[in-house]
């Protein structure tokens, strides 16, 4: 019966909106496809659970080795970012990538992730930003080689095979660049964390406040997405209409922001600084431009390529580290007002 057959590069195509030969190119890591398209076959492969023909790839050529990557969701713009590190750094060293996508809203079991794997024991890469990703990094199987992204650890990580950017501290000078402005207080509008524990930026925001003798304001959890920022950033003026300065978690969270201000009649940067992190493509192009957080996703994404290829292969060449993460001030944010802060 068709229903329970594996599903076909046609299939892919159709659910993407694309062709065949473009599902192909994409899977074969050709250069030449737009990115918004690459994205949404990988995303379409992920739904789908489509694993390309390896026998179909040898014949082309020499044995293709390959990797999974698995993560929660690769339209959110840090997991993207690092994907393509993934890919372009695999691709250069004769590794094909399979993309895995995890239901952000639903825990996964060791069952369900192994039977993700194109082959047993297949390296994987773990994009673990968040709590989903998270939790399939604990419930991988033992036998799996395996490198891994993550939020930046409270303290030193005992695992070496984790990769991660110093958020905290980046949110910390974030912080401090507000309340350089005169800002009384600053106000956080967070991510949610991928543990049980506070978010790392929004510690590194608490990091400042300490440090500077503020009192913190309580953080509102702002989701991941402009919406959601939006509804959240609405509760917070609600709640502090006479905040000056707030630091988002992402850009996403800082253009729901932004458009809150204006609903509330809030002139930015004039009655209220508003900063973001991660420095997304279109931070410098918003009225006003987006000050915020230059985070290296990409390289990050290298970087955890070339940690597993050394897992395989201890004689594999080394990746450069990562940029440090880099307050890119733009229109966003001016000197503090009047208000409590």
């Amino acid at each position: 019966m068709r229903s329970v057959q594996e599903p076909t590069i046609r299939d892919v195509a159709r659910a993407a909106g694309v062709s065949y030969q473009t599902v192909s190119r994409v899977i074969n890591g050709n250069e030449r496809v737009a990115e918004a398209t690459r994205r949404r076959v990988q995303t379409a492969i992920g739904e789908l659970g489509y694993r390309p023909n390896r026998a179909a790839r040898e014949l082309a050529g020499k044995a293709v080795r390959s990797l999974t990557v698995l993560t929660s969701d690769t339209s959110l713009y840090g997991n993207a970012t690092a994907l393509r590190g993934i890919e372009e750094a695999a691709r250069t060293a004769g590794f094909a990538v399979s993309i895995s996508v995890l239901d952000r809203h639903a825990a996964p079991d060791a069952e369900e992730l192994r039977a993700r794997l194109v082959r047993p024991g297949e390296p994987m890469i773990v994009i673990a930003f968040d709590a989903a990703g998270a939790r399939a990094l604990e419930l991988l199987p033992a036998d799996v080689p395996v490198t891994a992204l993550v939020e930046r650890p409270p303290g030193d990580d005992p695992d070496p095979r984790h990769v991660w950017l110093d958020d905290r501290l980046a949110a910390t000078r974030a912080t401090r660049h507000l309340l350089g402005l005169g800002h009384r207080t600053v106000h956080c509008l967070a991510l949610p964390s991928s543990t049980a524990r506070t978010a790392q930026r929004t510690e590194g925001w608490l990091d400042a406040l300490r440090e500077a003798g503020v009192d913190a304001p309580a953080p509102v959890e702002g989701g991941w997405t402009p919406r959601s920022g939006h509804l959240a950033a609405r509760t917070l003026l609600d709640r502090h209409p006479d905040a000056t300065a707030v630091l988002c978690g992402n850009d996403d969270l800082a253009l729901g922001m932004l458009r809150a201000a204006r609903e509330a009649g809030r002139r930015v940067p004039d009655e209220l600084s508003v900063v973001g992190f991660d420095d997304t493509p279109a931070s410098a192009y918003l009225a006003p431009a987006l000050t915020t957080v230059r985070l290296d996703f990409e390289g990050l994404g290298r970087t955890s390529f070339g940690l597993l290829h050394r897992l395989l292969d201890p004689s594999a060449p080394g990746q450069e580290p990562c940029a440090e993460p880099e307050l890119i001030v733009r229109e966003s944010s001016g000197p503090g007002g009047t208000g409590s802060g």
